[in-house]
């Protein structure tokens, strides 16, 4: 389904039954809502998903030139607005969590919980190269230059192995991201600095992250984790970045084991 926020067409999917609990889900840099197939269909029995696809990705619009972490927090605010969203549990995976600190903090109230995986608070000044480096090559050649080595940091080599299927799917929606959505997130992500913000945050705090991830590892998850008071960490075994898809079992059931719990 398709509606217009904040002045653009955002697409968006609806599962579970309506009158349970909301949660919405929001999926990492070059993917879109299909990332999210194992948990819908392990959590929409309790509750009533809203997964969307982030400005510049899956079906959404692609605007040109550089996003903020603000706009893409916006973005969410009036999509919630348009579906009479009041209340909701949120759940992001990498640029997903980004977008839910930045919007927990501009819009305190609206969720009841926050769900942060694979992702982090801030990002040191030497990655900066790195994500330029990045809009340019895209800008330049498309999304293709970077698909190998964006799946070979999304999951540990036992499961690029053994699953060639659903890396493939994902190598499809890597390679389906727009260059002007790509490229105006990562203008976006290495400027989060919200370590001394997070405190703020009043609703429960779950983070979550691959053991073997590589781009958002293990620290920087304890650093969201230590500056968020009251906030639970798990760590999932034999996972890279997409734990969601790399163990949806383990990931659904701490998902799921939270939001039961409040």
């Amino acid at each position: 389904m398709k509606t217009r926020a904040n002045g653009i067409e955002v697409n968006y999917e609806l599962h579970g039954k309506e009158g349970a609990p909301w949660l919405v889900l929001s999926h990492s840099l070059a993917c879109s809502v299909r990332m999210w197939d194992p948990q819908i269909a392990a959590l929409k029995d309790k509750y009533r998903i809203l997964a969307y696809d982030t400005r510049g990705h899956g079906a959404s619009e692609a605007t040109k030139g550089a996003y903020t972490l603000e706009l893409l927090a916006d973005d969410l605010f009036f999509l919630l607005k348009e579906l009479k969203i009041e209340k909701a549990h949120f759940c992001g995976l990498s640029m997903g969590g980004m977008i839910g600190q930045t919007f927990a903090l501009k819009y305190p109230g609206v969720f009841q919980t926050l769900t942060l995986a694979d992702t982090t608070s801030r990002y040191p000044a030497e990655a900066a190269p790195l994500w330029a480096e990045r809009i340019k090559t895209v800008e330049a050649n498309g999304m293709a230059p970077l698909a190998q080595a964006t799946l070979e940091r999304w999951f540990t080599e036992p499961f690029r192995s053994h699953n060639p299927a659903a890396v493939d799917a994902i190598r499809k929606l890597i390679l389906a991201t727009p260059a002007a959505g790509y490229a105006g997130c990562s203008h976006a992500i290495p400027k989060i600095n919200l370590p001394a913000r997070l405190k703020e945050i009043k609703c429960p705090i779950l983070v979550i992250v691959g053991e073997q991830d590589p781009g958002t590892p293990l620290a920087m998850a304890r650093e969201i984790h230590d500056n968020a008071p009251g906030s639970k960490l798990v760590v999932l075994p034999q996972a890279a970045h997409l734990a969601n898809l790399e163990q949806p079992v383990g990931f659904s059931r701490a998902l799921g084991d939270f939001l039961s719990s409040n």
